[in-house]
């Protein structure tokens, strides 16, 4: 499994301990105000903030906090002055590490990343060293008890999407980012519930991680979406449910 799938994997398992932790409203509330900023407060004409402001009510987000970080971004109302930072590098066993980050601050937030890499056994690269291995994808799972798989392949392929993969319990389509709307409707039109639904970069390539390392490999990705200035973080590792239940993890 790509380290997309597993990390999303282990993300969903994990979601209730994160969100108590009070930072998924922050990096929502950035996101839309990011995507405000560069696509306008128009929800039906800016799909990047169409896709934010789901996702917001998806986790029952208040509307009055939804409608003021996207006045923000619009320049409506006062707030910080955002700018999206991409950081590239090294985890454990050489897996490539891409950081997509939200900041008003790029000092800190370049020392923070780094700091997390290090502690966990990876290094900060340089801009570009491993950009050219992820694919920007849409990119939607379904817990395999909730749909039937004929339906869900016919109703993908047919509204544009790439690929529907078995992944063991999940079923997993790829889109083409340009129909990831018009696949999302087909969707929800034929009442097919998926759990996660996003635009997002996809590895070309894998790297496999065992023992130490891939146990290192979680906690740096744990590390760095606990950063406040984190949005989204994507790998290439691929570690084995048989590894991840060795310590703890799955």
């Amino acid at each position: 499994m790509s380290g997309h799938s597993k990390w999303s994997t282990i993300k969903r398992k994990k979601g209730a301990t994160d969100a108590k932790r009070g930072k998924i409203f922050t990096k929502l509330i950035k996101e839309i105000t990011v995507a405000a900023r560069f696509g306008g407060g128009d929800v039906d004409a800016n799909p990047r903030l169409r896709t934010a402001v789901a996702n917001a009510k998806a986790e029952n987000m208040p509307k009055d906090n939804i409608e003021r970080a996207v006045k923000k971004g619009t320049g409506e109302l006062e707030g910080f002055s955002y700018e999206e930072v991409i950081y590239e590098g090294y985890g454990p066993g050489g897996a490539a590490v891409l950081v997509e980050s939200v900041t008003d601050n790029k000092n800190r937030t370049v020392a923070d990343v780094r700091h997390i890499f290090s502690k966990s056994g990876g290094n900060l690269g340089e801009a570009g060293c491993v950009g050219w291995m992820f694919e920007k994808k849409g990119y939607f799972v379904f817990e395999k008890e909730s749909v039937d798989e004929e339906t869900l392949m016919e109703v993908a392929l047919e509204a544009g999407a790439d690929d529907v993969r078995d992944e063991g319990t999940t079923f997993e389509v790829v889109t083409p980012p340009r129909d990831f709307d018009s696949v999302q409707k087909a969707f929800d039109e034929n009442s097919l519930k998926y759990v996660v639904s996003e635009i997002t970069m996809l590895p070309q390539t894998t790297v496999e991680l065992e023992g130490k390392e891939a146990e290192q490999m979680i906690r740096l990705m744990e590390g760095l979406e606990d950063s406040d200035d984190v949005q989204k973080v994507y790998s290439n590792f691929d570690i084995s449910d048989k590894t991840l239940e060795s310590f703890g993890e799955a």
